[in-house]
């Protein structure tokens, strides 16, 4: 009897064992692994320190509620976020990734600021078949390519096209408006693109292109093109340079007293460190950040809370879309139902949502339907000019002579 006793409680504990084994692996794991390279050095360190905020704030406020409800396991996973230093660097971009893919089996990337970084990692997501999502870019060329994985909810370059073109009309009368344009055009992949685009746009919106002027990244001297910009006298000043090149030209134009009425740079002037940079010569510059802090969306008035606490400001332009980007990543994970790479990139695709930026769904090409903004420098603050329904402050037209600021 005893051992006929024994052998039956032994049987019952291997049978326990044997139940109790696939629950445990169905518990899944302890977190969700998210892999981000970002520029919090280099060139774009200014945007990237943006970026990294907005992801951080986000994943913070998810994991305060418990994390991601996954189907599959049935019970929420708190987000962890893996943040690399890609220095600015294209190459170190790639290295990131794969790191991330191959150490930390991430089933997601997040990319970091600026068009070059970001293109150079949207090849190595497709090949590893990682979901990858993007903002601070708008390099349109590189959702042409025909990725499957690549998602920005961003601006992009048609959309930027049009915009300088499309505000002045709304809000410059016919008689005042300027016509005479001067494209300032980086030697870049992107550069190229919006390039050609503004001055595609500027014919079809009756305006005339009167210099087109290339330069290479970090070109220290813009004095002969400045000169040939005010001989040409340009009145709409369209560019879209790095921080260290947008501090440099709007420097030595104020030097050569070329104060253009209006002037838009895309991404130099995005970062706030660009008021300590410039002073006054960086006032009343235009700029199309993606986002701004006075947008009514669900979401902001916390978000902005949150920023004040750890920066004593509203939140920074970027920090907005970055936050949505987790938001929409977080969203896709609890419609998946699952931890599979291939299934969070199927919701991802099939995104409908509010976020902090307003509702976003995707195109097939992976770009993103979203609000696009214009913000201008006005005496040291940002002011949110475009769309009109959300603006904080008028558009100042035509920009102040330097000596009269």
């Amino acid at each position: 009897m005893k051992r006929s006793l024994v052998v039956t409680i032994l049987i019952l504990m291997v049978l326990s064992a044997g139940v109790a084994m696939p629950t445990r692996a169905q518990d899944g794991p302890e977190t969700i692994k998210i892999g981000a390279s970002i520029p919090l050095t280099g060139r774009y360190a200014g945007g990237g320190a943006q970026v990294e905020r907005g992801y951080q704030i986000a994943v913070e406020d998810i994991n305060a509620e418990g994390g991601v409800y996954v189907e599959e396991y049935d019970r929420q996973i708190p987000l962890e976020l893996i943040v690399l230093d890609d220095e600015s660097d294209p190459v170190k971009t790639v290295s990131n990734f794969e790191d991330l893919y191959s150490d930390e089996d991430v089933v997601a990337y997040l990319g970091g600021f600026g068009s070059d970084l970001h293109s150079a990692a949207a090849a190595v997501a497709e090949i590893n078949g990682v979901p990858y999502l993007g903002v601070a870019f708008a390099l349109w060329d590189v959702h042409q390519q025909e990725f499957e994985y690549l998602f920005s909810p961003f601006p992009k370059s048609p959309d930027l096209a049009t915009l300088p073109f499309e505000m002045l009309d709304a809000l410059v009368e016919e008689e005042e408006r300027p016509t005479r344009v001067g494209i300032v055009q980086e030697q870049t992949d992107w550069g190229i693109e919006l390039g050609e685009m503004w001055r595609e746009q500027a014919e079809e919106y009756g305006y005339e292109v009167v210099a087109y002027e290339e330069y290479t990244p970090l070109t220290q001297d813009f004095t002969d093109l400045i000169l040939r910009l005010q001989d040409a006298d340009v009145e709409v000043l369209l560019s879209l340079p790095n921080p260290p090149d947008g501090i440099t030209l709007i420097s030595q134009m104020a030097e050569l007293d070329f104060t253009p009425p209006f002037a838009l740079l895309i991404r130099a002037p995005d970062a706030p460190t660009w008021v300590e940079a410039t002073g006054v010569n960086g006032d009343y510059i235009m700029f199309s950040p993606g986002w701004h802090h006075a947008m009514d969306f669900p979401g902001v008035e916390e978000l902005n809370e949150k920023h004040m606490e750890l920066m004593e400001r509203p939140a920074d332009p970027i920090v907005g879309p970055s936050y949505a980007l987790i938001q929409i990543l977080a969203a896709a994970i609890e419609d998946a139902g699952t931890l599979d790479r291939d299934d969070i990139r199927d919701a991802i695709a099939a995104t409908d949502m509010e976020t902090v930026i307003g509702n976003v769904t995707f195109r097939e090409d992976g770009t993103g339907v979203v609000p696009t903004v214009m913000l201008q420098y006005q005496e040291g603050e940002v002011q949110l000019i475009w769309p009109e329904e959300f603006a904080t402050a008028d558009l100042v037209y035509p920009a102040p002579a330097i000596s009269d600021r």
